[in-house]
């Protein structure tokens, strides 16, 4: 029987039990609409409040910069497009290796809207260019905005996000963070960031897929991009995903309730799973600073492995068959023929014919499951190393 082992958290995580049974009770009990005064309207509206307010207090903001999306490329999208249009903003400065989410859009925006768009160097270590950051800004006469990631999807570097904030404090800038990996990962308190914008998702922390959040600083002038109702303070017209808001509120509340244990836990599974590599398959390399605790985050490590090019190319399929689950780059990436645009900014050419594998953990896993993930690797391998 096959074992089933799944290190792909970094794209989903598994829904705690606890989740889904709330929003279970919900979906039964309290499926009024919440834009109804009736009673069952009401009561749903209750919920919705209820959430954004919890939501609002673990990120030490107020409960109406909370702003429920599908998510945080709906997010990412929301606060882009209208800093452009609303606030005048006419140069966007992010880096090469953000979230396509973030890239995408703003390639978009470049094109449309004609603005300027500047890249922040990164280090071979996967970490931004702090003083070519500083630079950017020192030198732009136009209207900012710095779009910059929390924690790299792929690679795990952590953006010393208080540094960028004071920079962009300082030069008068506007600060947005896709801050999917870290929210319900790591204690977040906005309140002590100059940041202006931020985007959230649910189902990176043990929640439901399909919602999330924007924070939007009070009095920013956002304007919304989906017209109808006046849900969401008319941000984002459209009913809301009671369900979905309670069950994200849910599974918020139980991450941070048992953050400590859970980030002890999980870093220990990930300093078992290097050592377990270094110890038995030769010439492995680790991207970025994937190993390095202090610049990466706890929740996965970025693997180059020592595998001749024939054989690279099923390596994601004889896991699959094996019964392990985890991505070539992000899992937005992995049917792609393209290869990471992460790792091609921070690779040598020859690391980057090898292939390179993310395994990202949760509080699911064991060391028994990194165990079957090395007797695979070590088999898969075998008289197949070649020299790094």
């Amino acid at each position: 029987m096959t074992q089933h082992v799944y290190f792909d958290s970094a794209a989903t995580t598994q829904i705690r039990p606890e989740v889904i049974t709330k929003m279970v009770s919900v979906l039964q009990d309290d499926f009024g609409n919440p834009s109804s005064t009736h009673g069952f309207g009401r009561s749903a509206k209750n919920h919705i409040e209820h959430a954004r307010k919890n939501i609002a207090n673990y990120l030490g903001v107020k409960a109406s910069e909370i702003i429920f999306t599908s998510g945080g490329t709906e997010a990412d999208n929301l606060v882009l497009n209208s800093a452009v249009r609303d606030l005048g903003v006419t140069h966007i400065i992010t880096s090469k290796i953000e979230h396509h989410a973030v890239l995408h859009t703003v390639q978009e925006i470049e094109v449309n809207q004609s603005i300027q768009v500047s890249y922040v160097n990164i280090n071979s270590d996967g970490i931004i260019d702090y003083d070519h950051l500083e630079s950017l800004l020192k030198s732009s006469d136009k209207k900012t905005l710095v779009s910059l990631m929390h924690i790299n999807n792929e690679i795990g570097t952590i953006l010393d996000i208080q540094r960028v904030g004071e920079l962009c404090k300082t030069y008068e800038a506007l600060f947005h963070s896709d801050m999917v990996q870290s929210v319900g990962h790591f204690e977040v308190d906005l309140n002590t960031i100059h940041v202006d914008f931020i985007a959230v998702s649910a189902h990176k922390f043990h929640g439901p897929k399909g919602i999330g959040f924007a924070y939007i600083r009070k009095n920013s002038g956002l304007k919304p991009l989906i017209f109808g109702g006046e849900q969401e303070r008319g941000y984002r017209a459209g009913t809301e995903s009671v369900h979905n808001i309670v069950g994200m509120d849910e599974a918020l509340k139980l991450s941070y309730e048992h953050l400590q244990e859970e980030q002890k836990y999980i870093l220990d599974v990930k300093k078992y799973f290097i050592k377990e590599l270094k110890n038995n398959i030769p010439g492995v390399k680790f991207n970025a600073s994937c190993t390095d605790n202090e610049k990466s985050t706890y929740t996965l490590i970025n693997v180059c492995l020592p595998i001749a090019d024939e054989k690279a190319g099923i390596l994601l399929f004889h896991l699959d068959i094996n019964g392990i689950a985890c991505s070539k780059g992000s899992a937005c990436q992995s049917g792609s023929s393209t290869g990471s645009h992460v790792l091609a900014e921070i690779l040598s050419d020859e690391d980057l014919k090898k292939p390179s594998i993310r395994f990202s953990f949760s509080r699911f896993n064991t060391k028994e499951d990194v165990d079957h993930v090395i007797e695979v690797l070590k088999k898969f391998t075998n008289e197949e190393v070649v020299s790094v």
